[in-house]
């Protein structure tokens, strides 16, 4: 019993480094979006639709007011168009954006298509433009909480059909996009990840955000029969504190009723 409670401690004590540097990489890494987190898109200037888009969350703009073709498009939260809440967003988006510029490069992939890649949890920094033909592979390395972070310098575009995907699923859209000017995403793209542009988004007709969010802290977002949110493993984006009120008062409901019935 001795030799064996001996092993189990050299083991824990060998274990011990591994567990701390993979708590160091997450949270050095992280990218809190604060109130942001709960829009699965937010403008400054308009918020465009064209035809059916489905968002799963808020959307909102600050401090511009206009939001236009919602209908035919559908907003799962609430419209915020230049309230407070909006301009609060728009403050944390700020403090996110900077603090995906600011944080240490894993890997320079300057002048590279992310296509055909397959990457590990860590922050990618290109000094000018990104560009995704094909598919990029995210592989978390069996941490459903990594975080992914690609700096760059002024644009993001993708071609038609291309794709984002996880070797691994995540459990919260711990994928950022910080784009030093404005994203583009080209027809029936596949994307995944929250996009903090500094300027624009545009996403082509039929292109889709699956675990993430189309944010821009000066410029507009434009849509066109987009899908964004509501993809990480079925969680979709943060809901706002009244539905969270609901949930629980409708689970507290629930639960006194299986109460009375146990009592019968």
């Amino acid at each position: 019993m001795k030799s064996r409670a001996i092993r189990w401690l050299a083991l824990s004590f060998l274990a011990l480094p591994l567990l701390e540097f993979t708590a160091f990489a997450t949270s050095d890494n992280s990218v809190n979006l604060g109130t942001a987190g709960s829009y699965a898109v937010l403008a400054g200037s308009t918020v465009t639709n064209t035809g059916s888009s489905v968002l799963t969350g808020n959307l909102g703009v600050w401090p511009g007011t206009a939001v236009i073709g919602f209908p035919p498009g559908i907003v799962g939260g609430t419209i915020h168009a230049g309230d407070a809440a909006a301009a609060q967003a728009q403050r944390d988006l700020t403090t996110a954006y900077n603090v995906a510029a600011g944080l240490s490069r894993t890997a320079t992939l300057t002048g590279t298509d992310l296509g055909g890649l397959v990457l590990t949890p860590g922050v990618y920094f290109f000094a000018s433009s990104a560009q995704l033909t094909g598919t990029l592979t995210l592989n978390n390395l069996g941490n459903p909480n990594a975080v992914f972070v690609f700096q760059i310098g002024s644009t993001l575009t993708t071609a038609s059909n291309s794709s984002v995907i996880f070797s691994n699923s995540l459990t919260d859209p711990n994928v950022y996009w910080q784009v030093g000017s404005s994203a583009t995403l080209g027809t029936t793209t596949s994307f995944q990840g929250n996009i903090l542009a500094s300027t624009s988004i545009t996403l082509n007709t039929g292109a889709t955000i699956g675990c993430g969010s189309a944010l821009a802290i000066n410029g507009a977002v434009t849509l066109d029969s987009n899908v964004i949110g509501g993809g990480c493993n079925g969680k979709s984006t943060v809901p706002e504190p009244g539905t969270l009120g609901m949930l629980g008062t409708g689970l507290a409901i629930l639960a006194g009723a299986a109460r009375r019935r146990m009592r019968i």
